[in-house]
Parts: C-alpha cells; structure tokens; sequence
C-alpha cells in the first residue's frame, strides 16, 4: 500500500469530484491513500489521520474494493433519509475509524469486518 502526497496538484477535478471537496485525505483501495489537503494538521505526517486512513485501507482490502465503495455508497443513501446533512459522519465505516483513529494498536487487535456492528449502533 502507497501513501502518496497529492496536494490537489495530480488530478484536481477527479479528487473534489469524489470528496466534493472537504477531505483532508482519501483511501483508494488499492491504488494507496491521497492526502490532498496542507492545511492545518492535515499532512502525511499527521499520525491520527494515517491511521483513519489505514483503517478504510483494512476495510476496504475486506470488501475487495468495489463492495467497499459500493456499500459505502449505499449506505450513505439510507442514513442520507435519517440524519440528512450528517449521513457521512454516520457511516459504519466512518465511524469505526474516527472511533479508533488514536488508538494506534487497533489494525494489531481489530477483527475483520469490525465496521459491521457499527451500522445500527447509536
């Protein structure tokens, strides 16, 4: 797996059309993670959001890619009806890896399809 530093140079339209715009980084299984935001704490560098990365890495590599990107697709659908606005922050894929982003031992101890027990979870 690559971790590639993209700085919205390499592709500038394809990566706001797939983030809309707002993603410090993105997971593109199985091409690497992009990170295509320098500001702030966003980087390659930053130890927190490598790991969030990483973790959609793990899941995605479960779901063979396409499966991945398409349940995460349509699951946003469904929640899009519950918490509108918030449907992204509400995703089981999300959630698992903002949930275990500071824990850096997690990929070591995470069982496989983790994310699943986050789709009814409140």
């Amino acid at each position: 797996m690559k971790i590639r530093r993209n700085i919205l140079k390499v592709r500038p339209r394809f990566v706001k059309f797939i983030t809309f715009g707002f993603a410090a980084a993105i997971t593109l299984w199985p091409f690497g993670i992009y990170f295509i935001r320098k500001t702030g704490f966003y980087s390659p560098e930053d130890k927190v959001l490598v790991n969030h990365e990483m973790i959609h890495w793990r899941q995605s590599g479960e779901l063979i890619g396409i499966f991945f990107y398409l349940f995460y697709f349509i699951e946003w659908l469904i929640k899009l009806f519950f918490y509108g606005s918030r449907s992204y922050y509400n995703l089981s894929f999300e959630r698992e890896a903002k949930n275990n982003e500071r824990n850096f031992n997690y990929l070591k101890e995470r069982k496989m399809y983790s994310w699943v027990k986050y789709i009814f979870k409140k």
